[in-house]
């Protein structure tokens, strides 16, 4: 007999800060969701061949200053209908083209607490991702 288990989304961290994943992972896993994390973006990639993400949340900043949009732009390659968050020091015109560019879904500041963000992804999630294995 088959038995359907029902799994909140898949959702993949990526920071550089364990404090930050910690929190964000927290908050998430607290919505539902089942959660993947990275502090590199090897780890990243290696996450993605092995998974399929519904969310993607990922820093600005993973080692240096503006690596995250290069991965955020491949996740969106790989993911097309995935959730793309990224975490970014301010949301000023160069941030939001980069978003744009890199087909982010939305920005949000540093200074946002982990739980207002995983509060934002989760109202922004449509209940259809919530995916049956």
């Amino acid at each position: 007999m088959n038995t359907v288990a029902r799994r909140g989304p898949k959702a993949l961290v990526v920071h550089g800060d364990i404090g930050s994943i910690s929190g964000l992972q927290d908050a998430l896993s607290r919505g539902g969701c089942e959660i993947v994390a990275a502090r590199d973006l090897p780890t990243a990639l290696l996450a993605a061949t092995h998974n399929f993400f519904d969310v993607i949340v990922i820093s600005s900043r993973v080692s240096e200053e503006g690596d995250g949009w290069p991965l955020a732009g491949v996740m969106h390659m790989i993911f097309p209908r995935a959730y793309i968050g990224v975490i970014a020091r301010d949301k000023n015109v160069c941030t939001l083209q980069a978003a744009i560019n890199h087909g982010a879904t939305q920005v949000f500041e540093t200074k946002s607490a982990p739980a207002e963000i995983a509060g934002a992804i989760l109202n922004k999630i449509p209940t259809s991702s919530k995916r049956v294995q």
